[in-house]
């Protein structure tokens, strides 16, 4: 089941996230990232780290959490497969996220995500929990 869908955004993909609460809403962010970037299928999850993420507001710990995993796959071949998000608050966040390593002979990339923007970038609270929107560059 997906919680998100894309938006349309010239020459970049955007993004709409939701999620009960705001856990749940960071650890749909980062599935949606990585189900939008790779394949994973057949990626056993051997690998386990827990980050710690800041932001100035919920908007910019969105931005950055994203930002650290993605630089997690372009920059060390990481696949997240799953994201437990341990503490959170509007500013700060921990999650546990486990995977494994990236290997072209037997995965593909699907989309090749080169950065997260700020751009149209924003994360809110509804009656049904939360919501938010990313522009990915491509």
């Amino acid at each position: 089941m997906h919680h998100y869908k894309i938006f349309d955004h010239t020459a970049d993909l955007g993004v709409e996230i939701s999620g009960e609460t705001q856990a749940d809403f960071f650890n749909h962010a980062a599935l949606a990232l990585f189900d939008l970037l790779v394949d994973a299928r057949g990626i056993s999850a051997t690998e386990f780290s827990e980050i710690t993420i800041e932001g100035a507001d919920i908007t910019d710990l969105f931005v950055n959490f994203l930002r650290e995993i993605l630089y997690l796959f372009n920059g060390e071949g990481f696949v997240l497969t799953s994201c437990r998000i341990g503490r959170i608050d509007n500013r700060q966040l921990t999650a546990e996220i486990r995977g494994g390593r990236y290997d072209a002979r037997n995965h593909r990339v699907k989309t090749e995500i080169k950065a997260v923007t700020y751009h149209q970038a924003a994360v809110w609270k509804t009656a049904e929990g939360w919501q938010g929107r990313v522009v990915f560059d491509v």
